[in-house]
């Protein structure tokens, strides 16, 4: 089964190899760690936690995990990979100090595997919302590491996907000793897929540990600073957002712009991905021109003009998060279109009100909940156009002061109920740390 796997994993990536060459700036980095070839690790005698976070998301998820990992295990050292730049660059910033190695994760074939392994020694490898890597699951398992799926997510898309090859997947999750998932329908679907009941457990979404205290207060000064925010500004932040949805976006803020004159509007827009950042820099000069709106760019040097811009692209990595703190409303991206949302955790974290659109499948569980406390305003999808739903759902907000405590009260008594997965995953994972176990 491996060896097909290897051959099925080699063919795709010679047929992606083109993608790596024209993109190399996203696909080519990391790519000689991703190979294996990785600075030697000098070994203590300690015990290796190697935690697996993808990319920007799940590094942002695993905040909270590695403060208590470090609390409840002090005796070991922990080593982080990601997949992605941003999620490199982002480790790189938030674990510093706090990680004995930030390190990109090694290509699925065995060679790179093994030298990967075989530097670090993991005991417990951590792999975030299901990261399933049939390869290095099985190569750290035979080099004796315990290894626990924690914070795990799977949406009934991903399920049926996988399902197609349940005999694989059920082989593969043989290896996983402990599946550590964010919500009882994450768990029944892993449950299909073939891991056994005893191995899989719900802990809750470590997202809503999430602590407002890790706002960045000097990034948020110099940022409202540089672009003229005070309290007499309505400021919106499109978070997230994806291929077309800056458009609509853009649209309905235009609106609401020309509705309410009197008021000084901002629109803050951080699309998803980096190699879009040029792209939607255009888009954003190009309506700014047509509609008379002024332009300011994160990234860029410090404008005269900045402090008048009515459109400000955040094309950063690892500050969102923070400038969430400043947003009168969020409308979170990926969900007016059918990628199947972002997640809205963090911007519940700091009690903001929330707009999101009709595809939320990545999230269901959370949204569920979400709607159930009215902690959310989400549209359909029943061909009313989406940035008329949005303009009028911000012209709502902003008239309506109450109706956004509301909603911000109701997302911060949502997030507080929901706390203590962090505490309950590393409650699951002593046992796989805990000398007198063997492991």
């Amino acid at each position: 089964m491996y060896s097909i796997y290897s051959l099925l994993l080699t063919l795709g990536f010679l047929l992606m190899s083109p993608l790596f060459l024209l993109r190399r700036e996203k696909y080519a980095s990391g790519f000689k760690q991703r190979l294996g070839n990785y600075p030697q690790f000098i070994h203590d005698g300690r015990k290796v936690i190697w935690l697996h976070c993808v990319s920007v998301g799940e590094t942002n998820a695993a905040r909270p995990l590695v403060d208590q990992l470090r609390d409840a295990f002090p005796d070991h050292r922990l080593v982080i990979s990601t997949t992605t730049k941003t999620g490199q660059e982002l480790a790189q910033k938030i674990f510093a100090g706090k990680a004995d190695a930030i390190v990109y994760f090694p290509f699925d074939w065995k060679f790179s595997v093994r030298r990967a392994l075989g530097n670090y020694k993991p005991s417990l490898v951590l792999l975030m919302e299901t990261e399933i890597w049939p390869r290095f699951i099985r190569e750290a398992k035979r080099n004796g590491a315990n290894i626990s799926i924690v914070n795990g997510r799977l949406s009934e898309r991903s399920c049926r996907r996988y399902s197609r090859l349940r005999s694989i997947m059920r082989t593969v999750l043989a290896d996983i000793d402990l599946a550590l998932m964010q919500a009882e329908l994450d768990t029944k679907r892993i449950l299909k897929l073939g891991i056994s009941e005893n191995r899989s457990h719900v802990t809750g979404n470590l997202k809503f540990d999430i602590s407002d205290s890790e706002v960045d207060a000097s990034l948020v000064e110099d940022f409202v600073r540089r672009f003229g925010i005070d309290d007499r500004v309505f400021t919106i932040i499109a978070a997230s957002t994806h291929q077309t949805e800056e458009t609509l976006i853009l649209e309905a803020y235009s609106k609401v712009y020309s509705l309410n004159s009197a008021t000084k509007f901002k629109l803050i827009i951080a699309p998803r991905h980096p190699e879009r950042f040029a792209n939607v820099a255009d888009l954003c000069r190009v309506f700014c021109t047509k509609e008379r709106l002024k332009f300011g760019q994160r990234s860029d040097l410090l404008q005269p003009n900045d402090p008048e811009a009515d459109i400000i692209l955040m094309d950063s990595i690892g500050e969102l998060r923070s400038i969430y703190s400043i947003a009168n409303i969020v409308i979170v991206g990926g969900s007016f279109i059918p990628h199947g949302g972002q997640s809205v955790l963090e911007p519940a974290s700091l009690g903001k009100p929330i707009l999101i659109g009709p595809h939320t499948h990545n999230f269901d569980e959370v949204i569920r909940v979400f709607l159930e406390n009215k902690a959310l305003v989400q549209g359909d999808d029943s061909g009313f156009p989406h940035s008329k739903w949005l303009s009028s759902e911000i012209d709502s907000l902003f008239r309506f002061e109450e109706r956004r405590d509301r909603l911000s009260t109701n997302a911060r008594r949502v997030m507080n109920e929901h706390r203590g997965a962090t505490e309950r995953t590393v409650g699951f994972l002593k046992p796989l740390l805990d000398p007198k176990t063997g492991s």
